[in-house]
């Protein structure tokens, strides 16, 4: 059964999603009222986040196509993910920014953790098709 090719809409949809919570996420940063040092810990957290979900999407596709994969890597992934959420809620529930920039700041890490996911499963979808 051959399967089928994932849509352009979809694709780019994953794109802007990516691109929307990273890009809003760092502007929110860049304009922000707060020390460098605050910045940088966000940003951080950002990118470990993103590093955590495309390694977690792959282990677990890895898995479901029965690609050997380590206990410990499937778990290191699994506590990296979840860490970077925990991370970012820490900081956000004991920052001194108004609730609305929190919010703000949480909808753009899961957006952009979102698109990170659906980018990585559709280049691996579009790779198994050619």
């Amino acid at each position: 059964m051959k399967k089928q090719n994932v849509s352009n809409a979809f694709v780019a949809a994953s794109w802007i999603a990516l691109g929307a919570g990273m890009i809003g996420f760092v502007v929110g940063l860049a304009r922000a009222e707060m020390q460098l040092n605050e910045k940088g810990y966000y940003f951080t957290i950002l990118l470990y986040g993103l590093f955590a979900v495309v390694s977690l999407q792959k282990a677990v596709r890895d898995r479901l196509e029965n690609i050997k994969v380590t206990d410990i890597y499937y778990g290191i992934c699994w506590f990296a993910t979840l860490s970077s959420i925990v991370l970012l809620a820490i900081g956000l529930w004991n920052a001194t920014i108004l609730p609305s920039e929190k919010g703000f700041y949480a909808f753009a890490f899961l957006l952009a953790l979102f698109g990170a996911i659906a980018v990585q499963k559709n280049t691996r979808d579009n790779m198994l098709q050619e």
